[in-house]
């Protein structure tokens, strides 16, 4: 029997709302072979000594027999040299995924250990943070009905196969204490026979969402009564990721409307391919499009906006959009008033405004209640 730490390096790092999916089914795993696990919720708890620097290659690290250690995203830190331990197992897309062998096919299908978490999860809300912010953690089972997708987009991370196939039934990963479902697949309207998964969630009949978002171009009369008749829980997601698409997006938003009456929300990509004022012109316009189809822009901002001229205008923008309240109530000049004549926010829209006063006349006082519809 060995003794087995599970590190989510997301959680150590900058703490995440969403557990760890694949360590989740390596920890199910190794419990069911008799083995002891623990989920680390610090590195101090490995038994390192940080102040030697780089540790050896091949050298065995800390005080578990194996370590698994799993992120997500790239820029979460880890310790200098950890991944050369001989007894650490590292992988997920925050690593390069060259790097990082797939899980074992009987660790992949294997359903995951949903309380992995609970010790975490109790000492969180033992420090006062409220118990719904853990509710993917408590709530949710979680997986993938189908992987891939063949879009390959440059900024995506998942672009390892060419086409969306089946992955593993929902059963294989419900658990019936749970009340809902939430799927990662990267694009489930994209596989071919989309129609069974909802058949299946619809048998299981526990509300569910497609937490990466679903994919609008790929939008049907068959597939838009299918899903807004649907146990769907919360928003509606999509992207609207470039301004080259409005039409085809249109369109399908056309189709959508026609049958969901529902929250809608579409991701909007920004400060990937530039970070000037085109590209804020691009998100404008992208917003006031989905103003016209009664739908919710969510900014998404690609890291490098951090390099722009314009950095406080994103920041403006997630903090507008992605705050329902404020959006459907308020212009974005409004909303950048609220702060205050000499707050960062508005010079921030002050300074846009005097070398862009086109940009800002055309889209800084268009308002979500008073946009024309267009469904």
């Amino acid at each position: 029997m060995m003794k087995i730490g599970i590190v989510d390096a997301d959680l150590l790092g900058h703490g995440t709302r969403h557990p760890n999916i694949a360590l989740m089914k390596i920890s199910a795993y190794k419990k069911a072979a008799g083995h002891t696990v623990q989920l680390v919720k610090s590195y101090e708890e490995l038994g390192l000594d940080f102040t030697a620097g780089f540790f050896s290659p091949g050298e065995v690290i800390g005080l578990y027999d194996e370590i698994y250690l799993g992120k997500v995203f790239t820029f979460t830190p880890i310790p200098p040299g950890i991944t050369a331990g001989k007894n650490v197992i590292y992988g997920g897309t925050g690593f390069l995924p060259e790097e990082c062998p797939d899980l074992a096919y009987e660790v992949e299908h294997h359903r995951p250990d949903y309380h992995l978490y609970d010790d975490y999860v109790r000492q969180e809300i033992a420090r006062g943070l409220k118990k719904n912010r853990f509710a993917d953690y408590m709530e949710y089972s979680i997986g993938f009905a189908t992987r891939g997708c063949f879009r390959k987009c440059a900024f995506c991370v998942n672009k390892k196969y060419d086409k969306v196939f089946f992955h593993a039934p929902v059963k294989e990963f419900f658990d019936p204490s749970r009340k809902y479902i939430y799927l990662w697949d990267d694009n489930i309207l994209g596989y071919e026979k989309w129609r069974h998964v909802f058949d299946e969630l619809e048998e299981i009949g526990r509300p569910f969402q497609f937490r990466q978002g679903m994919d609008m171009r790929l939008m049907t009369e068959e597939r838009a009564a299918v899903i807004s008749r649907a146990r769907y829980r919360g928003d509606y997601i999509f992207a609207f990721d470039h301004l080259k698409d409005r039409e085809l997006i249109e369109n399908r938003l056309k189709i959508w409307k026609k049958y969901c009456t529902g929250t809608t929300k579409l991701y909007i990509l920004c400060g990937f391919e530039s970070q000037d004022a085109q590209d804020i012109e691009g998100v404008f316009e992208r917003i006031a499009i989905l103003m016209r189809y009664r739908c919710l822009p969510y900014i998404m901002r690609y890291d490098a906006y951090k390099t722009s001229e314009w950095r406080g205008i994103y920041i403006n923008l997630a903090r507008w959009c992605n705050q329902p309240n404020f959006f459907k109530k308020k212009s974005f000049r409004e909303y950048c008033e609220v702060n205050g004549g000499g707050s960062s926010t508005m010079r921030y829209l002050q300074d846009f405004e005097k070398k862009y006063p086109r940009i800002a006349r055309k889209y800084f006082d268009l308002k979500y209640e008073a946009a024309p519809i267009c469904f």
